[in-house]
């Protein structure tokens, strides 16, 4: 399996960032009003968009989102983020010895995704060239514009990439790009999936021998 280029997710690829995440999605939701479960929130909030989520709680509390709710989930994100946040286990080491360009394209604000990268010492594989948000483009999940503009960017086509992912939405999302993915993964969240045709993996470790043999 040889590809010209890799583009990783950020949240749950690079940073284990997901289950603080889903925290932080069940104390706004308390704000609105509403009791939902962690296990609900990591399930069904990961990998989408903040847009997308606020709009799930808007309906389900039957009012408009506060006009500083995103400054407080962005101040409570940032504060656990700061806390608590680590690299997933492994990857410094699968950046260090990539043979192929790569890069990162993330749902997330370009200030969020430098912060947490550089928090937990990645910043240095990403050079600002190689960093792409939704954000830039206006478009978001499902739409797979953020995986073909990153592609674009980094000069190949959506055939010649492949797409790291951790979540059904971004894995669906990047298929519906034209993009092969490989999903991390490990045993019990891939109960979740319902995604078919891609390869599963559980230890970052193992991604350089999936990408070059």
């Amino acid at each position: 399996m040889q590809y010209k280029c890799v583009i990783f997710d950020c949240d749950g690829v690079l940073v284990d960032s997901e289950s603080i995440g889903a925290t932080v999605w069940v104390e706004m939701a308390k704000t609105m009003g509403l009791s939902i479960s962690f296990e609900k929130a990591f399930n069904e909030f990961t990998g989408k968009s903040f847009n997308s989520i606020a709009e799930y709680l808007s309906e389900q509390a039957k009012r408009d989102i506060p006009d500083d709710f995103e400054k407080h989930f962005r101040e409570k994100t940032y504060s656990a983020f700061q806390a608590d946040l680590q690299p997933i286990k492994g990857i410094h080491e699968v950046l260090k010895n990539m043979i192929v360009p790569y890069c990162v394209a993330s749902s997330g604000p370009i200030e969020k995704i430098n912060l947490n990268l550089t928090k937990v010492d990645l910043i240095e594989f990403f050079s600002a060239n190689r960093i792409f948000s939704c954000y830039q483009i206006a478009k978001w999940k499902p739409d797979p514009a953020i995986y073909l503009h990153a592609a674009i960017k980094m000069g190949f086509s959506p055939e010649d990439c492949v797409v790291i992912e951790d979540s059904t939405y971004g894995a669906q999302t990047a298929i519906a790009g034209g993009f092969d993915v490989l999903i991390y993964a490990n045993e019990q969240k891939k109960k979740n999936f319902s995604v078919e045709g891609q390869i599963y993996f559980d230890k970052m470790e193992e991604l350089s021998n999936i990408l070059y043999y």
